[in-house]
C-alpha cells in the first residue's frame, strides 16, 4: 500500500509538471471557489460576533419632544420600569446628546455647531434584557410610541432582525455560487487528469498487460487530482489572508470610530478544513477519470 501511494504521488507530480499550464488553470479554479467560500466565512463569522455583541447591548431609545414636561418624563420612565424588560435606563438631556455626538463623530462636530442651539432631542435610553422576547419588547415599544411627550423610537433589535435576514440571504447566494464553483473546479481537474490519461495511454495498456495492480494504474490519476486540489486550496488560503490584511488596514479607522471591536480572521482549524476540502474536490475530479481506466 505504501509503495502504491509513493508511486502514485511521484508519477502525479511528474505528470503535473508536464502539463503545468493546464494544472495551473485547475488549481486557480479551485482556488477561486475556496476563496469565495473563505470570504463568506470571514464575513459571516465577524457579522455573527458583531450581532451577538449588539444583541447583548440592545437598547430602546425613546426620543422626546422639545416641550416634554417632567411629569411626562416620569410617566414614561414608570412605564418602562413596569414592563420588567429593562435592566437599566438613563435620561439623556439635549446638551448631553450634543456632547455624545461630538465625541462619537468628531469630524462632524463643526456641522452640529453651525446648526446653533441644541439640535439633538433629549431621550431615555433603555438597556434591554437579552433574554426578553421580541414580542414583549415590540409591545413595550408600541406602547411607548403613543405615550405623551414621545417624538420617536429607535429599537436596536429591529435593525438586528433585518441584518439577520440580510445575512441569511447572502448565505444562500454564497452557497449557490460556491457550489457552482466547486462543480467547475471538479470538472476542470477531471479534464486535466483526462489529458494525462490520454498522454499515458500506451503506458497504461502495457501495465495492464503485465498484470499491474489496479491501484498502481489508477492511483497516479487520483493523486494528481489531490495535488491539484491541495495546491489550489493553499493558493486560496494565502490569497485570503493577504486580502484580509489589506482590507483590515483600510477599514481600521472606520472600525475604531464605530467601536465594533477588532475584525478577526478564520481559526487554524478552518484553514485545515479549506485545504482538506480542496483536496477532496481534486480527488473527486481525479476519481471520476480514474474509474474509467480499466
Amino acid at each position: 500500500m505504501l509503495r502504491a501511494i509513493q508511486y502514485s504521488f511521484t508519477e502525479a507530480a511528474v505528470s503535473l509538471w508536464r502539463s503545468r499550464r493546464a494544472a495551473a488553470l485547475a488549481m486557480l479554479t479551485i482556488a477561486a471557489g475556496l476563496f469565495v467560500l473563505g470570504v463568506f466565512l470571514v464575513v459571516n463569522a465577524n457579522l455573527q460576533r458583531l450581532m451577538a455583541r449588539w444583541s447583548a447591548a440592545a437598547e430602546l431609545s425613546v426620543f422626546l419632544h422639545d416641550d416634554v414636561t417632567p411629569a411626562q418624563v416620569a410617566a414614561i420612565e414608570q412605564q418602562v420600569d413596569r414592563g420588567g424588560l429593562a435592566t437599566g435606563r438613563a435620561f439623556v438631556s439635549k446638551r448631553e446628546a450634543a456632547t455624545r455626538f461630538r465625541q462619537d463623530f468628531p469630524d462632524l462636530g463643526r456641522t452640529a455647531d453651525q446648526l446653533g442651539g441644541e439640535p439633538f432631542p433629549a431621550s431615555i435610553d433603555v438597556r434591554l434584557n437579552p433574554a426578553a422576547s421580541g414580542e414583549a419588547v415590540d409591545a413595550l415599544a408600541a406602547a411607548l410610541s403613543s405615550a405623551p411627550g414621545v417624538a420617536d423610537l429607535r429599537y436596536d433589535r429591529r435593525l438586528l432582525s433585518r441584518l439577520r435576514g440580510l445575512v441569511r440571504t447572502v448565505r444562500t447566494v454564497a452557497l449557490v455560487i460556491v457550489s457552482l464553483l466547486a462543480l467547475a473546479a471538479a470538472l476542470t481537474v477531471a479534464s486535466v487528469v483526462r489529458l494525462a490519461v490520454q498522454a499515458r495511454r500506451e503506458e497504461i495498456e502495457i501495465m495492464q498487460l503485465v498484470g499491474a495492480p489496479l491501484g498502481f494504474v489508477r492511483g497516479p490519476f487520483v493523486a494528481e487530482g489531490v495535488l491539484q486540489g491541495g495546491g489550489g486550496a493553499l493558493i486560496a488560503v494565502i490569497g485570503l489572508w493577504a486580502a484580509f490584511l489589506a482590507v483590515r488596514a483600510r477599514i481600521a479607522p472606520v472600525i475604531d470610530t464605530l467601536g465594533v471591536g477588532p475584525v478577526t480572521f478564520l481559526p487554524a482549524s478552518t484553514w485545515l478544513v479549506l485545504v482538506a476540502g480542496g483536496m477532496l474536490l481534486g480527488c473527486a475530479g481525479g476519481l471520476i477519470v480514474a474509474r474509467g481506466v480499466r
